[in-house]
């Protein structure tokens, strides 16, 4: 699975709003996470309908988290700016039906989508931001195994 530079400028800019008590603006956010400003902004629209932020216009407004950070789930974000997290070509797997050898590609399907789950359901924002990781993240990530690129 790759995670879309669209999803992973979502998180980081929602952990800097995470940080910040008072609105910023998406051009200071951009700066803050060396991202593009354009692209931040169609982000920030994202998860602005998604519920997640709220803006203000003026000179006192910007962005703010519009929700504790410790109930956003990374697995809402991931959804709000990118759709489902578990796809085959666009589809969701639960619909796909394969027949002859390929029959239980499906369960295959379905194990990947609950092992992702099982990580980005379970780990808030406000964890993320405070390094206090959940076991289903540890789990992995404390794991030397895992830091390793598999080559074929």
């Amino acid at each position: 699975m790759q995670i879309p530079a669209k999803s992973e400028y979502a998180i980081r800019a929602l952990l800097t709003l995470a940080a910040n008590d008072a609105s910023l603006s998406a051009e200071h956010l951009a700066q803050e996470q060396e991202l593009p400003a354009k692209f931040l902004g169609a982000i920030l629209s994202d998860l602005r309908r998604g519920g997640l932020v709220s803006s203000q216009r003026g000179p006192e407004g910007g962005f703010k988290l519009a929700v504790d950070p410790d109930t956003i789930m990374i697995a809402d974000i991931l959804r709000i700016v990118s759709g489902p997290m578990a796809g085959v070509r666009g589809m969701r797997p639960e619909t796909l039906h394969y027949s002859g050898e390929a029959t239980h590609l499906t369960d295959v399907w379905i194990a990947v989508r609950g092992a992702l789950r099982e990580v980005l359901e379970h780990v808030t924002l406000g964890q993320v931001l405070r390094g206090d990781l959940p076991d289903a993240v540890t789990r992995f990530s404390s794991n030397p195994d895992m830091w390793v690129t598999r080559k074929i």
